[in-house]
């Protein structure tokens, strides 16, 4: 737009009325937070850079800028991308909106609290929430050390919003997690170390065996596994020689000798328990994403920016804890 053509719509907008000055107010705020969105996802602050998505080569270089969002062109393949090519944020709309759907997501807001809060409708909110913590279901600690406590909590499998249920239909809950059938049940493990670092992951099955190649790489030689006296930990531990602080809960054993106690993980859960309840229920192969968003929030300890937000949902980190697979 020549300087000319500038000045002419500057002074035109003194002849606007009300209604044609509230509707260019509008636009232009809505052109200045996309350029902000653009702004961030543009200056990632990680300083990492991300490789091709094509071959995976990081030899490219920069290709014009279109939608407000750097290209490239990698020197290997010969094929451009831009940077959210292979990430979950990819091919999604109504770009200016999405910090104010992160600040909806620190919130805690359900699918359709946030689809009205951003004016978008309740199923583009709902493939958003996903699409965002996709990726934070990745991060999550490869070690854990010194004193680590488990605990598992039980959830009945929910295939909500299945069209094509192939059981009968439950009307009401469980009254209580040792009423859900064993073929229902599905497990949550969580594990909390004293520095605060928690790994949680999912369970179809719970048994020694099915512990036994996935918890030993999270536990240091010198770990101390605190739990209640369930026979999955006991024979776990002793068969891969672990140290292994035993409460009897049905006791009432609540510490012992001062260190050995799981009240930190008990906190957890039931902080996370009574934050699920917003959400009135989820189906279980969305579970780890929730997991996995509360985990992020108690790691900022509900103090994270929806800029940190949006970052962590366009990068995701190099490692992939997938256990309890």
């Amino acid at each position: 737009m020549k300087t000319q053509d500038i000045v002419k719509f500057i002074e035109s907008i003194n002849n606007l009325d009300t209604k044609n000055y509230s509707r260019l107010k509008e636009a232009i705020e809505k052109r200045d937070s996309i350029k902000f969105v653009s702004f961030i996802l543009n200056n990632d602050y990680s300083g990492e850079e991300s490789p091709c998505p094509y071959c995976g080569a990081d030899k490219y270089q920069k290709w014009g800028i279109r939608n407000d969002l750097q290209r490239f062109k990698c020197e290997i393949c010969k094929k451009t991308f831009n940077i959210l090519t292979g990430t979950p944020l990819a091919n999604l709309h109504k770009k200016g909106r999405w910090l104010m759907y992160a600040q909806c997501l620190i919130d805690g807001l359900s699918v359709r609290k946030a689809a009205a809060k951003c004016g978008v409708h309740r199923n583009t909110s709902f493939r958003w929430r996903h699409r965002f913590l996709k990726n934070t279901n990745l991060i999550k600690p490869e070690k854990l050390s010194g004193i680590i406590e488990v605990n598992e909590l039980i959830f009945a499998r929910s295939d909500k919003g299945d069209k094509n249920l192939k059981r009968k239909s439950r009307k009401r809950g469980y009254r209580s997690s040792k009423y859900i059938p064993y073929k229902d049940r599905v497990y949550t493990m969580f594990l909390r170390d004293r520095g605060k670092n928690t790994f949680d992951d999912i369970i179809y099955k719970f048994s020694a065996e099915k512990l036994k190649p996935n918890l030993s790489p999270l536990l240091s030689k010198d770990s101390l596994l605190c739990s209640h006296n369930k026979s999955t930990y006991l024979r776990y531990t002793k068969e891969n020689n672990i140290r292994h602080g035993i409460l009897n809960l049905s006791k009432r054993e609540s510490v012992k000798k001062d260190i050995v106690h799981i009240n930190n993980i008990l906190k957890y859960q039931q902080d996370f328990i009574v934050w699920m309840e917003r959400f009135r229920g989820v189906a279980t192969k969305y579970l780890h994403n929730y997991l996995s968003w509360y985990r992020e929030m108690d790691e900022f300890d509900f103090k994270i920016v929806a800029e940190t937000v949006l970052i962590r949902a366009k990068r995701p980190e190099k490692y992939n804890t997938n256990h309890f697979r």
